[in-house]
């Protein structure tokens, strides 16, 4: 494999100036720049991108760090990343966190290790001050899914108490007066605070929720099917249900079909995320549009902007942004 000095050897100028044309520097004449990428074409040289980094103290890598890949919200998250990436010219670094605060800690060290000082992580278990320490050492650094208010300048949040009222809502505006919940047994504040808004909504209507009606289950189409067996089997009727996400929602449609209940005339049903496999459900799932993707992009456009611009650091900005109702065929009025 070609090096920059085989380069510099063959085209007859110095390793300084091999790195002055490759990085668009200043005073370097047209005829150096001629010779120099002539003699890169037939080496087929590629610069090294940790090289690069060491000599212009800046990342041509992009870190994301995510809790899996089989997730198909965390795929998107990933994609709106990769897209910006591109865009920028910078190669893609992705690393797992597995929702574990070491996983996370590995996961992070791991980008840092690679030269890379512009990243977008999704952490859910590390502490606000760890991450905080992070912003510190990390110049390009961006949370997702994750408000601190000491960052909130590096901070691109949903705001999951609000989409929890909005589910709420649409299911009240729909006559039901019987509600179930199926949350996600993962001890974070995403499903905890979309429960907290569900049952603050209900609350301003004399309405809530029974305990033995609020199940809990891994986060899939498994956990869905899990947690409606248990709700079914308590003997308590309902006909409006909030789940925690799309998967665990098309799981618990499933479940009450294959019990007997149709969906939505029986029970009404509402997801959250609004992931591409909630449009081709059946019925149609009913959801909170929870824009990953593009939060991603705003993610990975700012870390970029951070580490480009230091004094950005001291802006103190909001990113939040509010899901939205997008109703579909899981929902329907119910005559009481």
């Amino acid at each position: 494999m070609a090096t920059i000095k085989d380069v510099a050897r063959l085209a007859g100028v110095s390793v300084a100036s091999v790195s002055r044309v490759l990085n668009n520097g200043p005073k370097v004449s047209k005829k150096t720049i001629e010779k120099v990428t002539k003699v890169i074409k037939e080496l087929n040289y590629t610069p090294n991108a940790n090289a690069r980094a060491l000599v212009t103290q800046k990342s041509s890598t992009l870190g994301v760090v995510i809790p899996d890949l089989i997730d198909p919200f965390f795929a998107s998250l990933a994609n709106g990343v990769e897209k910006v990436a591109r865009q920028n010219n910078m190669q893609l670094l992705l690393s797992t966190g597995l929702v574990s605060a070491d996983s996370e800690m590995q996961a992070i060290n791991l980008l840092i290790e690679r030269q890379c000082d512009v990243m977008v992580v999704h952490s859910k278990k590390l502490s606000d001050q760890v991450l905080i320490d992070l912003s510190t050492k990390v110049t390009g650094l961006v949370l997702i899914d994750r408000y601190i208010e000491a960052i909130s300048h590096r901070c691109v949040w949903l705001d999951n108490i609000e989409g929890g009222k909005i589910a709420a809502r649409h299911l009240l505006s729909l006559n039901h007066k019987s509600f179930a919940c199926i949350s996600s047994k993962h001890q974070i504040d995403d499903p905890l605070l979309r429960l907290q808004g569900f049952k603050n909504e209900l609350q301003k209507t004399g309405a809530d929720i029974e305990p033995s009606l609020v199940e809990f289950g891994d986060p899939t189409l498994q956990g869905g099917e899990l947690a409606t067996q248990k709700l079914l089997a308590s003997g308590k009727s309902f006909t409006a249900l909030f789940v925690y996400n799309d998967a665990m929602a098309i799981g618990a449609i499933s479940t009450l079909e294959d019990n007997g209940f149709k969906v939505p005339f029986d029970i009404s049903v509402i997801g959250f995320d609004d992931v591409l496999l909630s449009s081709y459900s059946r019925p149609k799932l009913s959801t909170l549009n929870y824009p990953i993707e593009e939060m991603a992009m705003k993610a990975a456009r700012i870390a970029i902007s951070l580490s480009n611009d230091v004094s950005e650091v001291s802006q103190a900005k909001d990113y939040k942004h509010i899901p939205m109702l997008i109703k579909r065929e899981s929902t329907s009025f119910k005559n009481n």
